[in-house]
């Protein structure tokens, strides 16, 4: 049974949001178009622009709140609310990873998180203050090719990739915002001066392409041995033809190291945002039955985060990642930025 709907949500029109950025309309029962006005929300979207239109879609269909979505990356999207500060015309902001959130809640720019929708996400996935919450997650992964590498081969931790033997055999993608967070992670765990040493050592040993889905297709071409990556670009690859991903085999690292870390995707609604029922409701029904059963029956592969909510049936259950205890909230990206500059990454 669904929850009753605000009477605020009732007065809306039942629509369709066109997403685009800078724009969106919603249709009334007779078909025509209107221009969103102030019931609308604007989304800063710095998560994958598929998987948040299928939200939009579900959510302005079951509410008749139009949105209209911004898109960028999450350090774009990040420093640019940090710059617009109270003017800023977000009324949510969603990213793929927590650092991002980390710089606009250290900001002080997010309003607190309602407390039914903070209860509909396991605590893990969530900082404690209530300033924002997670909406997904993803794990890190080590993507080898087969051929090149056997089982016994692997390394047993993502550390161990510093060692000489290493060298010209894996790659990464050191200026995305997913290795960045991988990066503010490790400091997390093994502390600035352990972590600078590491990334120092990867200068030395890895190959450089931009972005995750270009260090998968190099492994998958033999071009390097293996690589460092998020796991749903693999299972994104493989539902479609499988040609970036045929010649791959995935390896989880487990036993809390930091490779086994696991990237929450935040999503928070602004203090300033005028439109605060309706970007509440939005945090709301991402995080709810409906907006996690996205995740579970869509095409993102990324993971579930809402209480008793299932991922899809293809992926390592989250539970048996044995990830390390990371706190998102303290997940920070500048100075995983500043110590990626001092070894030489960017």
């Amino acid at each position: 049974m669904k929850s009753p709907i605000p009477s605020f949500l009732k007065k809306a029109l039942l629509a369709t949001a066109l997403l685009s950025a800078g724009h969106a309309y919603a249709a009334d029962t007779a078909g025509h178009a209107y221009a969103a006005d102030t019931a609308g929300i604007v989304v800063y979207n710095a998560q994958h622009e598929s998987l948040t239109k299928s939200w939009v879609e579900g959510f302005t269909q079951e509410t008749g709140i139009p949105v209209t979505l911004r898109n960028g990356d999450d350090t774009e999207m990040g420093n640019q609310i940090v710059q617009e500060g109270a003017d800023s015309p977000a009324d949510v902001f969603l990213t793929e990873n927590s650092p991002a959130m980390v710089l606009v809640d250290n900001a002080g720019l997010f309003a607190p998180v309602d407390k039914t929708t903070l209860e509909q996400v396991d605590s893990a996935y969530r900082p404690a203050h209530g300033k924002w919450l997670g909406i997904a997650a993803r794990s890190t992964v080590f993507v080898y090719n087969p051929s090149k590498l056997s089982e016994a081969q692997l390394p047993k931790s993502i550390m161990d990739l510093a060692a000489p033997n290493w060298k010209g055999r894996w790659g990464a993608s050191p200026g995305g915002a997913d290795f960045q967070a991988i990066v503010a992670a490790m400091i997390e765990q093994k502390g600035e001066a352990a972590t600078l040493e590491w990334l120092k050592a990867m200068k030395t040993n890895f190959s450089a392409y931009r972005g995750n889905s270009s260090v998968l297709k190099a492994v998958n071409a033999g071009q390097i041995d293996s690589g460092v990556i998020y796991h749903y670009y693999s299972f994104v690859d493989q539902a479609k033809t499988g040609e970036n991903s045929k010649n791959t085999a995935l390896h989880y690292f487990k036993h809390k190291d930091p490779g086994a870390f696991v990237s929450i995707s935040g999503g928070g609604v602004l203090a300033s945002s005028k439109h605060k029922e309706q970007a509440q409701a939005f945090l709301k029904w991402i995080t709810g039955k409906d907006g996690q059963a996205i995740l579970k029956d869509g095409k993102s592969f990324e993971y579930a985060v809402g209480k008793n909510a299932e991922s899809n049936p293809k992926l390592v259950p989250l539970q048996q990642l044995d990830a390390p205890s990371v706190d998102a909230s303290k997940l920070d990206s500048r100075k995983a930025v500043e110590l990626m500059t001092q070894a030489g990454l960017l």
